[in-house]
């Protein structure tokens, strides 16, 4: 298997974002997208999942962080579909269940070519500094939409909206390093159709 990467850029009259994406990587990263938190939600997402990701982005955060954040699902996304390729010999399939102190959020997911996110997490507070709770199922969703990504999250248990948001992103990245695997058994693509 080629090593796969993918650069994307997406600039609009609300951000910019340049992104550069390797699945088969370390963990790396360098992550400065105006939105502290996001970095720090984006960090785990590459050391879990043995990204190697740069992330460099601006918008209109006096506005809010709300298109910031999309089009950072939206370029990550875009690049997962394009470094993942035709599929062949990927294991497809990735989940996690993964605790973060009282928190235990469950991610699965399928690289189907079909975007679909069921994103049932409910944070116990508005805000986490000055970031908006409800801007992780927007990142989610804009994600999932733009890799072909099928994703299911649950929140299981959790009162801290910390340890909750750490712990998808952790999760995501867990079972996304399992999805775009190398599978010894299998070297074509992972369907019954024969393409995904």
């Amino acid at each position: 298997m080629d090593r796969r990467q993918a650069s994307v850029r997406r600039a609009t009259r609300e951000t910019t974002v340049e992104l550069i994406l390797g699945l088969d990587g370390s963990g790396a990263y360098d992550i400065a997208t105006g939105v502290p938190f996001l970095d720090h939600m984006l960090a785990h997402l590459a050391t879990h999942g043995l990204l190697d990701l740069d992330v460099h982005a601006s918008g209109d955060i006096a506005v809010d962080d709300h298109h910031t954040v999309e089009d950072i699902g939206i370029t990550l996304g875009q690049a997962i579909r394009e470094a993942v390729g035709d599929k062949k010999g990927i294991w497809r399939y990735g989940s996690a269940l993964l605790p973060m102190d009282e928190a235990l959020v469950e991610v699965a997911l399928d690289l189907s070519g079909r975007g679909f996110c069921q994103c049932d997490v409910i944070f116990p507070t508005a805000k986490i500094g000055d970031f908006d709770t409800e801007l992780v199922p927007e990142f989610l969703r804009a994600l999932a939409m733009n890799a072909g990504l099928t994703l299911h999250v649950r929140l299981l248990s959790g009162k801290n909206s910390h340890h909750i948001a750490e712990a998808v992103f952790k999760a995501l990245g867990r079972a996304l390093r399992q999805a775009v695997a190398a599978d010894p058994r299998r070297p074509d693509i992972p369907s019954t159709k024969g393409v995904l």
